[in-house]
């Protein structure tokens, strides 16, 4: 398994290793000592599964207080464009986001620490999404930013996106309330 580092502090991209053979492949999408080698000693409690069609956008969410979560993401089937937004306050990359494509060919996943809205783009259809998360959900915990804010600069890959009336209705990162 390599951990790679990305220049948004915190944020990790994981490759595992896959062993492939004339039967199929197979590859540890989770070893705890290997996590906690590389600097993620989380403790993840609630494991969450998404189906999406081609343009259905997730996001950007996060959650504050005590039900703050840090996020492992992948793809089992399909893709997605994957992005972090720093929130972190005192962080010198406050604002600045990471993307990154997921798929069930590259294998790759995405570590989010605490203090960072997240989101997701369906580049395909039947797009199977997993995450691993570090706390519950709380519905009065939730927080999100819409989108599609300007001042952000999100590239999602060209689509028209598909989104929850909820979604629809987030502020924007100025607007946003952020307690990280």
């Amino acid at each position: 398994m390599k951990f790679t580092d990305v220049f948004i502090k915190g944020l990790k991209i994981i490759e595992p290793a896959i062993y492939k053979d004339g039967r199929g492949a197979f590859f540890e999408s989770y070893n705890q000592e290997k996590f906690v080698n590389a600097g993620i000693a989380d403790n993840f409690i609630q494991d969450n599964q998404s189906l999406s069609q081609k343009g259905v956008l997730r996001g950007l969410h996060f959650q504050t207080g005590k039900f703050s979560q840090a996020k492992l993401v992948r793809v089992i089937k399909g893709s997605v464009i994957d992005v972090a937004v720093d929130l972190r306050a005192n962080s010198e990359t406050y604002g600045k986001h990471f993307s990154i494509e997921l798929n069930e060919t590259n294998n790759l996943m995405f570590y989010i620490p605490v203090g960072f809205a997240h989101g997701f783009i369906a580049l395909d259809d039947q797009t199977v999404f997993v995450y691993k998360c570090t706390s519950l959900y709380n519905k009065e915990a939730e927080g999100g930013i819409i989108w599609n804010d300007t001042s952000l600069g999100i590239n999602w890959g060209g689509l028209n996106p598909i989104i929850s009336q909820k979604d629809a209705l987030l502020p924007t990162f100025d607007n946003a309330k952020h307690f990280f």
